[in-house]
């Protein structure tokens, strides 16, 4: 047999791949790395080629989880990512259910928007959609101040405050990692990373202690607010690269992430430093 098998293999036949499992690649077995890093679940996907393709799997993922998470009558708040925008197309279905828009629309070349993911989702038979007209970030604090007094936005970020569900990303403070970064100019940036920002998410600023950054930027910024995150009983957050294991381990520390999707890369990086 053994001989048959050498032929078969000389010959192109068979051939023998060796792969490891994407739940124990790099160390970080997800049971594991929960414990370690004090939340619930961690569900880890391929890294692939390249970021896109990594992209993808982790899409994939956070639609499969979003799905899990909702439930009938389900007020569920979602964030906007490139990753997120990706995983609206793969949400099949969904139960009778809110979906709130949790930042402005923070447009990126080749990709949509938080409204156009929320309009997605309200695809859905018996999903009503409560989307924030405005932009994530304007230009100073009496714009933004002027938006979230409008009634229909301060109406959708009321229901912020009490939602079931929410999925959100994770950035990091820095140039690449976030796409907050590119929309504000060089003073803000470090004026913010002097202030101890490490992380971002939906726009505001985290330090590694978990704490919220007080900024020009979060007095511009018209989204869900970080105390809004900690009331809500299940928070989904998605982030890719090794890059950003101190941005993840900030936004942990800020206690509302119940749920984390990263992928191989990522994990093994938190793995070697919380285990």
């Amino acid at each position: 047999m053994a001989r048959y098998l050498e032929e078969a293999r000389a010959l192109g036949i068979v051939r023998i791949d060796i792969r490891v499992p994407a739940a124990t690649s790099g160390g970080a077995e997800p049971a594991r790395l929960a414990a370690a890093l004090g939340i619930e679940q961690v569900r880890i996907t391929s890294t692939g080629p390249d970021a896109r393709t990594t992209r993808e799997s982790m899409a994939q993922a956070a639609a499969e989880e979003l799905m899990a998470a909702v439930f009938d009558g389900a007020a569920v708040g979602m964030s906007w990512s490139r990753t997120l925008d990706l995983a609206a197309g793969h949400v099949t279905a969904l139960p009778p259910c809110s979906i709130v828009q949790l930042a402005g629309a923070l447009p990126v070349p080749g990709s949509g928007n938080s409204l156009e993911l929320i309009q997605n989702l309200g695809r859905h038979d018996g999903v009503e959609t409560w989307p924030l007209w405005a932009p994530l970030v304007v230009d100073n604090a009496a714009t933004a101040q002027s938006l979230r007094g409008q009634p229909e936005i301060a109406e959708t970020l009321a229901r912020a405050g009490a939602l079931d569900v929410a999925v959100v990303a994770v950035g990091a403070w820095q140039p690449g990692l976030s796409t907050v970064w590119d929309r504000v100019d060089n003073r803000v940036r470090l004026a913010a990373a002097r202030a101890g920002a490490v992380a971002e998410c939906s726009g505001r600023l985290l330090d590694a202690a978990g704490k919220p950054v007080e900024s020009e930027l979060n007095s511009r910024v018209v989204a869900v607010t970080i105390e809004q995150l900690q009331h809500t009983p299940r928070v989904i957050a998605v982030a890719q690269g090794a890059a950003r294991a101190e941005a993840v381990r900030a936004v942990l520390a800020a206690g509302f992430v119940t749920t984390l999707l990263v992928d191989q890369e990522l994990a093994a990086a938190l793995s070697g430093n919380a285990v």
